[in-house]
């Protein structure tokens, strides 16, 4: 007998028993209307490599009964909807003026300061160990989650699920997934605690599971490396991080210099490397009341002009690009760059922004395409003017006999669209 010839039935007996009964079969088959059978398949689908990781059936279980994909997410290959990009990162759609708000990087100066007080003794440990000034790390940790006061909003495994599943990225987060059920299985953090970004990145300083497994250090001495909850473990596990992509001890992470017009802005661009002291024969000097000591002369560096020839420059060694592995943006590299700058004892950058408007994304796109079609850029059409944009573009307009300020603006993009017609 079907349930619903039951509920009929029941409703001649008595109509209360039946409307509950008839509330029960809705809710039932909205759950199977929810329900992804795809999505449970692809789940089923990894137990055997997270059983070869050492994950048991209860851990497994736990942590994927019930779950369904978030599609709410950025960055999933879903063609029955139009395509969402990831969340417009501040780093990338506002101007430097706003990324590097005075107003946040002194409080978040003030805040550090305390904390380099607090935890003084790790610090020095973590230098010592490791080779990363303490107020480097202190930086990262400001920059990630405010120092832990921002509260991560999504489930990491529901979100590592995901990409993994339908994700642009899967096999990427297929194994960040599996990881993070091994994460679980060992104990290093619960199921309810284990909160990340819309990107799957978790703890304090903002790891992935991959990271944690190769990165992730015991800054307390207490035998464990906890990342969620305990300072000294995320400040040793961020500088342990730096150190694996190559962080230079006793260096610096840029120097903000002046650049003389003999040198145009195309010249700002990863590719372009030379010794400070080649720099300095070209005529790039150091900001003023600062000065190059004979070893930073012998460092290779390129030069970095963020608002083309407006706003402050930089020469940029090594570890400022190790800072980059950390968030792509040399937006998010100036801000911890200074903000550790001030945390040891410095202040502001010496010469003001300038920039209070930027493209949108779309726009740069389109500036992209028109420089890749030039064979000017060869890097991903993604809407973000980073330096080698700027460098093409700044191609463009001496080419084309315009002002050369590598800086994207509706004027220039005016003109490539003219130019096509």
């Amino acid at each position: 007998m079907t349930l619903l010839r039951c509920i009929l039935q029941t409703a001649r007996w008595d109509g209360r028993i039946a409307a509950l009964a008839l509330g029960s079969l809705v809710l039932l088959a909205l759950a199977q209307a929810r329900a992804d059978p795809a999505f449970d398949r692809w789940l089923q689908a990894q137990w055997p490599e997270a059983q070869k990781l050492g994950v048991s059936r209860r851990t497994f279980e736990e942590a994927t009964r019930g779950l369904e994909p978030d599609l709410s997410l950025p960055d999933l290959d879903l063609p029955q909807k139009p395509d969402r990009a990831p969340p417009a990162q501040p780093e990338f759609v506002q101007t430097p003026a706003d990324y590097l708000k005075e107003s946040s990087l002194q409080r978040l100066t003030a805040h550090g300061r305390r904390l380099a007080q607090e935890h003084r003794a790790t610090l020095a440990a973590i230098e010592r160990q490791y080779g990363v000034p303490g107020p480097v790390v202190l930086a990262i940790f400001g920059r990630e989650t405010d120092y832990g006061r921002y509260k991560l909003p999504h489930s990491a495994i529901r979100v590592l699920a995901t990409q993994g599943y339908i994700g642009r990225r899967k096999d990427q987060f297929r194994q960040e997934f599996l990881q993070a059920l091994k994460m679980l299985e060992e104990g290093h953090v619960t199921l309810a605690a284990m909160r990340s970004s819309w990107a799957g990145a978790m703890g304090l300083v903002q790891f992935l599971p991959s990271d944690f497994y190769r990165h992730a250090a015991d800054g307390d001495g207490d035998g464990r490396r906890d990342i969620w909850t305990s300072v000294p473990d995320a400040l040793a596990s961020a500088a342990s991080q730096l150190v694996g992509k190559g962080w230079q001890s006793g260096r610096r992470w840029a120097y903000e210099v002046t650049v003389p017009d003999t040198i145009d802005c195309t010249a700002a661009e990863p590719g372009v490397v030379l010794t400070i002291a080649e720099w300095v024969a070209r005529g790039v000097r150091p900001v003023s009341g600062r000065n190059f000591t004979q070893q930073d002369l012998r460092e290779p560096a390129s030069l970095l002009m963020p608002e083309g020839i407006y706003g402050p420059a930089f020469l940029t060694p090594k570890n400022y690009f190790v800072l980059k592995e950390y968030n792509v943006s040399d937006l998010y590299v100036l801000f911890v760059g200074n903000l550790s700058d001030r945390i040891a004892g410095g202040g502001p950058f010496v010469t003001p922004w300038s920039k209070d408007s930027q493209l949108k994304t779309r726009d740069v796109e389109a500036m992209q395409r028109v420089l890749a079609q030039r064979g000017d850029y060869a890097e991903k059409i993604d809407g973000k003017a980073g330096m080698k944009t700027r460098a093409a573009l700044g191609a463009y307009q001496k080419a084309n006999g315009l002002k050369v300020d590598c800086w994207p603006t509706p004027a220039v993009l005016d003109h490539m669209r003219a130019a096509r017609r």
